[in-house]
Parts: structure tokens; sequence; C-alpha cells
């Protein structure tokens, strides 16, 4: 059998489950999961290798209406990947209306060539009943080429994901190595998990403003450490005081969490320091976009 190999884009609106879908196939958290919308930042390229084929996955920002210079770039992203790919996967949760978000992106797929798969995820919050009645919904849009139900957190359904993607696949080299499974440098992965975290921990208090900088992340001399320092950056003192928490406890809090998903990407022991700096408007400065890899 030929080997067959392609790239893959992850598109849909904020929060239905796209960095989970792309960490149960990959089997490892490469792209942040929040229960906030707007989570992926940046264009996350993850590699899954089998014998007779490699799908490379780009988790994409949710595309949205942009309300900033950062929202502007996360769009830009995700936009420009669908020309880009062999195959799109068009995520949607258990809403059973198509909201004005599903449309507009829906209106992008005019006038493009490329496949697209459509995802119904988080199968387990609905019954068949909701389930049809949201598959003949979209398949009376003509848009898609297949639509598919699965369960991203509970795994199911996936395997059939996997080979429907497959079947679209051209014949084509293996890209990259078998043991690789992102091109994302350590760096951006873990300030992404540190992001993480802070989302998780400051739970509505804190709105997307947040932004982490790796400063230092250096294996100690003939010690199985890795020391990082990092920065938060924040746009407000109120949410300063919020992130560091009564006592330093909730920033305490962040690093513990940050350091055990950290230790495990790594392999090895992290000694991680954190500190946190206002910046206001970080989302409109260009040079500050820049700075932190988003242009």
């Amino acid at each position: 059998m030929a080997f067959k190999s392609g790239f893959v884009t992850i598109i849909g609106r904020p929060n239905v489950g796209k960095s989970t879908l792309m960490n149960k196939i990959i089997g490892e958290k490469i792209a942040i999961i929040s229960d906030k919308p707007q989570t992926t930042r940046n264009k996350i390229q993850c590699v899954y290798t089998q014998d007779d084929y490699q799908i490379i996955f780009l988790d994409t920002p949710g595309i949205h209406r942009p309300r900033h210079k950062l929202g502007q770039y996360m769009v830009r992203i995700a936009k420009d990947t669908l020309r880009e790919v062999d195959v799109i996967l068009f995520v949607v949760d258990e809403s059973t209306s198509i909201g004005p978000g599903d449309k507009y992106i829906m209106e992008q797929f005019g006038d493009i060539q490329t496949p697209v798969i459509l995802v119904i995820n988080k199968i387990d919050k609905m019954d068949q009943e909701s389930l049809n009645e949201l598959y003949d919904k979209y398949e009376k849009t003509k848009l898609f080429k297949n639509i598919i139900a699965v369960s991203a957190l509970e795994e199911a359904n996936l395997d059939n994901l996997i080979n429907l993607i497959v079947s679209y696949l051209p014949e084509g080299p293996k890209y990259f190595p078998d043991h690789m499974i992102t091109d994302q440098p350590e760096r951006l992965i873990v300030a992404e998990l540190i992001r993480e975290k802070i989302l998780h921990y400051t739970e509505q208090e804190i709105p997307h403003g947040v932004a982490v900088e790796i400063n230092l992340m250096k294996k100690r001399d003939n010690q199985d450490i890795v020391d990082i320092n990092a920065t938060i950056y924040c746009e407000k003192k109120s949410h300063k005081i919020i992130i560091i928490g009564k006592g330093g406890r909730k920033l305490k809090g962040i690093g513990k969490s940050a350091r055990r998903d950290i230790e495990k990407l790594l392999g090895s022991k992290v000694y991680l320091e954190l500190w946190v700096k206002v910046k206001e408007n970080w989302r409109d400065r260009e040079g500050m976009l820049r700075d932190l890899g988003y242009e």
C-alpha cells in the first residue's frame, strides 16, 4: 500500500473542543485546553504517524469577529490555513441551532476546493434525537463531504474519524520523523501550559488579556533539573492582584499545577519561577505581539 500524507486544519467557533480533539488523537498534551473561548492563539502544528500514513494537524485559533490586533492576528491565521491544507475539519458542539458564529465560518467555505468534514463534537452531551436534528440541519447546507459525530473527551468514534481523514489524503512523503509529534519549540509549549493554568485558576475573573513569556529555560549542568523563569503579562493592576492572590497563594497554585505538566513534557524535574507584570493594552501593541510570537 502506498504511503499517504497530508495537512489537516481544525477550525470552528471558540470553545467547541478543537484542542481536546487534537490532543486525544495525538495522545499528548500539545494545545492548551480551557473552558474559556479563544484559548488557542497560534497555529499549533502536530504530527500523527502510523505505518502507512502521516497526518499533520493544524490547531488554529477559533474564527470570530476580532476586537483588537491580537484578535485580528488569530483570525487571519485561522483563515489562511483553509487553502494550505488537504482536509478541513469543521468542529461544532452539541448546540442544536446553527448560530451566527457557525454561519460566519461556513461563509468561508464558499470559494475553496478543499474537502470539508463536519465533526459534531460532544455527543456525550446529546441524545440521539438531538443529534439527528443537528445532523439534518447541517446536511441541508450541502457544504460538507462527510458528517461524523464524536466525543473527543471520551475518545468516542475517533478511529472512524481518522480513517475518514486518511481517505482524502494524497500519496506523499513522510514529512516528519516517526517520533516527532509537534514542530513547536519547547519554550512555546511551556508558555502555553502556564497560560492554561492561569485561565483555570482565575476562572471568570481574568479575561484573555494574559500572556506568558519564557525568560530562561536551561538544564542544570550534570543534573536532571530544568530551571524556568517566566513572566506573566496582564493588562490591569487589578488583574495582577487576582493572579497573585492573597498571600501569593493563587500564583503558587498556578506554578505548582504548571510544573507538573511541564515535567511530564520535558521528562525532567523543573524549578519554575513566575513573575507577574502589568502591560496595559498589550493586545493592541504590535511590538508586544511580535515579542510574544504572535506576528
